[in-house]
């Protein structure tokens, strides 16, 4: 399913945020961008109703590919953003060394 979620960006000059909408609920990852280098994902929020979904994954999927298309590395300090990564090997290119 996660490649099915369709997912917005919404970017600031400081910050930002993808949003997953899906059935009427709003599933979101926040982060704030540090220089033109990095991002630090601070917050994914999904409500009850679509966890076990994919939903939190397809959105971290999401800041992952994009980083990359943008030579961005990322910064996980949201729990949820860091174990994501950290389960997936190919994700971890991105991250802030």
């Amino acid at each position: 399913m996660t490649d099915t979620i369709e997912i917005t960006r919404e970017e600031g000059e400081t910050k930002g945020r993808y949003v997953a909408r899906v059935d009427g609920h709003e599933a979101e990852m926040t982060y704030s961008r540090l220089g033109d280098t990095s991002i630090i994902i601070d917050h994914t929020g999904v409500p009850d109703a679509l966890r076990g979904q994919g939903v939190g994954e397809a959105l971290v999927k999401r800041g992952v590919n994009d980083a990359r298309a943008e030579g961005r590395t990322i910064i996980p300090l949201c729990p949820f953003a860091k174990a994501q990564i950290a389960r997936h090997p190919d994700w971890q290119d991105v991250l802030k060394r």
